[in-house]
């Protein structure tokens, strides 16, 4: 029998059932009936970081950054590469640290950009500062 595993919809948040060996396939949503997948990070609020990192049973990779942070700035085009190579085995996602002060202060966020990664709501892996596309995915792939 083949594995099932959750996955929060990138457009509704809807939480799916999908069979491991058809993530691949590019699965639709049961509720919206779009993409479960993106291709491209997800922007979360502090409830859809928490909904995400906690209901997704792929690892949560989670840019923690600021619209006045140049760095951030320079590296969203890489993070918006990384997510078309690394889905659908991961899900990406952005959180700006000025919206969410609260789960920036939580999680210890002292510089942005900050990558964390997130498996089954915990933090299994941290990395400060801008990285290019190729440095993020393997980065990622290496902390699965």
């Amino acid at each position: 029998m083949t594995e099932s595993l959750h996955i929060v919809c990138a457009h509704c948040g809807a939480t799916n059932r999908i069979p491991a060996n058809r993530l691949h396939e590019q699965p639709n949503c049961g509720k919206c009936h779009q993409p479960v997948f993106s291709g491209k990070p997800l922007v979360l609020d502090e409830a859809g970081f928490r909904h995400h990192t906690q209901r997704n049973d792929v690892p949560v990779l989670v840019d923690f950054w600021a619209e006045w942070c140049g760095p951030c700035k320079m590296m969203a085009p890489a993070f918006a590469q990384a997510a078309a190579q690394l889905e659908p085995g991961m899900r990406l996602a952005k959180v700006e640290t000025e919206k969410a002060p609260m789960l920036s202060q939580q999680l210890n966020i002292r510089s942005i950009p900050t990558l964390i990664l997130f498996r089954n709501g915990k933090e299994v892996a941290r990395q400060a500062g801008a990285m290019s596309a190729a440095d993020i995915v393997r980065w990622a792939q290496a902390h699965r």
